[in-house]
C-alpha cells in the first residue's frame, strides 16, 4: 500500500544552525518534479538537494553536498514512508557548523521526513487510462456502477449519440470493468487505451 500527498507541504527544522527547508508535492512525471524544483529552488540558499519517486522512476540529487548524504537520504525518506507520485526539495542555509557526513545523512533525511509525515495524504492506486463511449440508454447504469470498481471519471463530453468518457480505472480492476461493459454494450462499445494528457 502507498500513499500521495494531497498538495504540496513544507517544514522547517535547524541543526546546528543550518536552516533545513523541505518542501513537498505531488508530481506525476519528472517534468513536474523539475518544474516544482525550479519554483522552489532558492538560489541564496548552500543547497537545494532534491529526491522524487513516480512508481519505479526516481532520481537523487545531492547539490554540492558530499556524494550521497542529502538525494538519497530524501529518497529514502520517500520509500520509508511509501509515498509514491511525489518530489522533495530540502533546502539548506549553512550556519556555521560541519555536521559531518553521519549528520548531514541524519538533517536532510530527517527534514524530508517530518515534512512528509505531516504532509496530507491519500491512498494511491495505480490507474490505466481509457476512453470509453457510452450510449446515452446506458449512461446511468454506467455512472452508477463505475464507483464498485473506484473508477475516477476524469472527463465526460456529450455527444449526439452518447457521453464520451475518460476513465482512471485501477489496474488490479481493469479486465473485469472492461468485460463488463463489453456485456453491456454487446460487444459495440469497448475500453479504448489513452496517455492522459
Amino acid at each position: 500500500m502507498s500513499w500521495t500527498l494531497d498538495g504540496p507541504a513544507g517544514r522547517e527544522s535547524v541543526v546546528k544552525g543550518s536552516v533545513f527547508r523541505a518542501r513537498a508535492a505531488p508530481v506525476s512525471s519528472a517534468e513536474e518534479a523539475l518544474a516544482f524544483l525550479a519554483e522552489v529552488r532558492v538560489a541564496e540558499a548552500t543547497h537545494n538537494c532534491w529526491a522524487f519517486r513516480i512508481g519505479q522512476n526516481f532520481r537523487a540529487s545531492d547539490d554540492g553536498e558530499p556524494g550521497g548524504t542529502a538525494g538519497r537520504p530524501i529518497l529514502s525518506a520517500i520509500e520509508g514512508q511509501d509515498v509514491d507520485g511525489v518530489m522533495v526539495v530540502v533546502t539548506r542555509w549553512f550556519g556555521g557548523v560541519k555536521l559531518g557526513g553521519g549528520g548531514l545523512v541524519r538533517a536532510y533525511g530527517g527534514a524530508a521526513a517530518a515534512c512528509l509525515r505531516e504532509a496530507a495524504k491519500t491512498l494511491y492506486v495505480p490507474r490505466s487510462w481509457w476512453r470509453f463511449h457510452c450510449p446515452f440508454s446506458l449512461h446511468g447504469e454506467v455512472s452508477a456502477r463505475l464507483g464498485q470498481w473506484q473508477v475516477e471519471v476524469a472527463d465526460c463530453t456529450f455527444g449526439a449519440s452518447g457521453a464520451e468518457m475518460l476513465l482512471g480505472v485501477p489496474l488490479e480492476c481493469t479486465e473485469e470493468l472492461s468485460a463488463w461493459l463489453r456485456d453491456l454494450t454487446r460487444g459495440q462499445q469497448q475500453l479504448r487505451a489513452v496517455e492522459k494528457a
